[in-house]
């Protein structure tokens, strides 16, 4: 099945609609491609629903619903198209199949990720709620399958689809198809779709890109909402090591949301290791994984976890805001200074934050400047062949810190699967990337410039 091969294996994260990518921005946030715009939005919409088993009491998700249909498809691709579809059900319905109709459900917004053998992955927007209609009923649920990492936007288009679902199946049909037919923005654009809903009329939808796409696909407030500037920090700091992480919550959307905002966290750098936003029942056994993982599961769940032979373990309680596992070394990873700077940066003008973007940009801006301060001076060490090929100077890269506690920590970060995508791409491209990393770089060094002489003066 798609979803069990979760190691990266190091090629470039793209799809069969690869042909988008940029080459100097490759390295993107858990190895979703950072797309330049003009192709599909969306590979599937598929409704999937509960049925009851025959012989049984109780449900299993089927696909009840899906378009395209995909015909003549290779035989390979037909494989594994029908691998994609056969475990998308299970991440739609993750929390087992103890079921009953009800008459009222909030609903839920929330994704998944599917990595294929080949390290290209799959990404499902998912919005589950209650089918129109009087009396009990259960809850269906609306997946968007796409290999494009952009939270907001298909959260957007989630709210169309389920403002058609009130009406009628067949009112959502166009709207996707105007959808599919439509390109995807490039970052800062605006695509409009004309859409005929009965008894409104035509509408124009506006789909917006952020400008800034290292953000687009994650939202901060939930992690916010849930933890400390502390306990992120200690949160980072594990995932820097490529530690084990397990976020324990009740809500579909608050699990999605915190172990996005938590991988994001890492930019410039890419988490390839087990990634599962929301861990179905049957794959509760990832939690003994010997590698590293990142993975978010249901608190119903919590007992058999904890019950679970797990090592080096960070278990992160966001209901109750706790730590129930952990090393107890997490405190001691980062720079004592370094850590100081981040909760310093991250606790000034919080309060003042209207919008979701500002928020996005307040909480980044730190961790990223921790990157640029350990290990932006990274292209300097880079010796390149007469051919173009680069090779990384990682002794020389380490003794180029002057500060001891910060060579101690990149000496460690350095072994890590993180660093070392992240150089073997930097390697390749003959030119660092013209990306948003790169310019905090230049804006870092110009200020260290302007220092310098007003420090011999001040002497």
């Amino acid at each position: 099945m798609p979803y069990m091969k979760h190691e990266f294996d190091g090629g470039p994260p793209q799809d069969n609609s690869g042909e988008a990518l940029k080459e100097p921005e490759r390295v993107q946030e858990h190895s979703l491609p950072n797309f330049a715009g003009g192709q599909h939005f969306f590979e599937y919409l598929l409704v999937v629903s509960l049925k009851k088993k025959r012989s049984e009491d109780d449900y299993e998700p089927i696909i009840t619903y899906q378009f395209p249909k995909r015909e003549n498809l290779l035989r390979g691709q037909q494989e594994e198209e029908e691998r994609l579809l056969k475990a998308i059900p299970l991440f739609c319905f993750p929390d087992g199949n103890e079921w009953a109709s009800l008459t009222e459900y909030p609903r839920e917004t929330f994704s998944f990720v599917l990595t294929n053998v080949d390290g290209s992955r799959k990404i499902g927007y998912c919005r589950r709620l209650l089918p129109a209609g009087p009396g009990p009923r259960l809850p269906k649920v609306y997946c968007i399958i796409s290999c494009i990492g952009c939270f907001g936007l298909f959260s957007k288009i989630l709210d169309e689809v389920e403002k058609r679902h009130q009406i009628s199946m067949a009112v959502i049909y166009p709207f996707m198809q105007g959808l599919r037919e439509a390109a995807f923005p490039a970052p800062g654009k605006t695509v409009t779709l004309k859409s005929f809903i009965p008894d409104s009329g035509t509408e124009f939808i506006s789909l917006t890109r952020p400008l800034d796409s290292h953000l687009e696909h994650v939202d901060f407030s939930s992690l916010l909402h849930c933890l400390s500037f502390e306990q992120i920090l200690q949160i980072f700091a594990s995932a820097v090591l490529e530690r084990k992480i397990i976020f324990l919550a009740e809500g579909l959307s608050t699990l999605s949301q915190c172990i996005h905002a938590a991988a994001a966290l890492l930019y410039p750098f890419s988490w390839a290791h087990t990634y599962i936003p929301v861990v179905p029942e049957s794959l509760l056994a990832t939690v003994c994984c010997p590698t590293p993982f990142m993975v978010g599961v249901q608190m119903r769940f919590q007992q058999e976890v904890m019950d679970s032979p797990m090592e080096e373990v960070l278990l992160v309680n966001l209901c109750e805001g706790t730590f129930l596992m952990s090393v107890g070394d997490e405190k001691d990873i980062l720079p004592p200074k370094l850590q100081d700077d981040i909760l310093d940066s991250l606790g000034q003008g919080i309060n003042e934050l209207k919008t979701a973007e500002q928020i996005n940009e307040h909480v980044s801006g730190p961790f990223v400047q921790f990157f640029v301060k350990t290990v932006g001076h990274y292209a300097s060490y880079i010796k390149r062949e007469a051919n173009g090929q680069g090779h990384f100077q990682e002794r020389s890269f380490c003794k180029a810190l002057t500060s001891k506690t910060n060579r101690r920590f990149v000496k460690k970060f350095v072994k890590t699967q993180l660093f070392s995508l992240f150089i073997q791409e930097a390697e390749k491209s003959k030119n660092p990337p013209a990306g948003y990393f790169q310019q905090k770089i230049l804006e870092y060094e110009e200020q260290k410039k302007q220092k310098k002489p007003r420090e011999k003066t001040v002497k």
